[in-house]
């Protein structure tokens, strides 16, 4: 009989083994697996003052830009931009690409009230 005999320790120790480096695997591939995220706040924003900063995170990414212009992003994946409203309705467009070409746009209505 040979020193190592099927046991069922073995075998749920080699399970648990493959699961978890499936789990890791799976992971550390997500930037393959989905595309860019643009995480801004939803709904309507009702401002004041015709000078805003428009803010968020950005996750695996490889460019932003906001309105078609580029805009700079942190390590870790937040931004902040200026913003200069006019009256009434306006919409921002922020368009995120990743290094595989996918893309993904989120867009930021703002209702601009000057108060008299």
């Amino acid at each position: 009989m040979l020193p190592y005999r099927d046991s069922r320790f073995i075998r749920i120790t080699l399970i648990i083994f493959f699961v978890a480096i499936i789990a890791y695997a799976l992971y550390e591939a997500q930037g393959f697996l989905f595309g860019p995220v643009i995480s801004v706040p939803n709904g309507t924003v009702t401002i004041n003052e015709s000078f805003t900063t428009i803010r968020g995170r950005a996750e695996r990414i490889a460019e932003l830009r906001m309105n078609g212009k580029p805009i700079s992003v942190t390590e870790n994946g937040e931004f902040e931009e200026p913003f200069l409203a006019a009256p009434g309705s306006n919409r921002i467009i922020l368009e995120a690409r990743d290094a595989r070409g996918r893309t993904t746009r989120k867009t930021i209505d703002i209702m601009y009230i000057p108060s008299s």
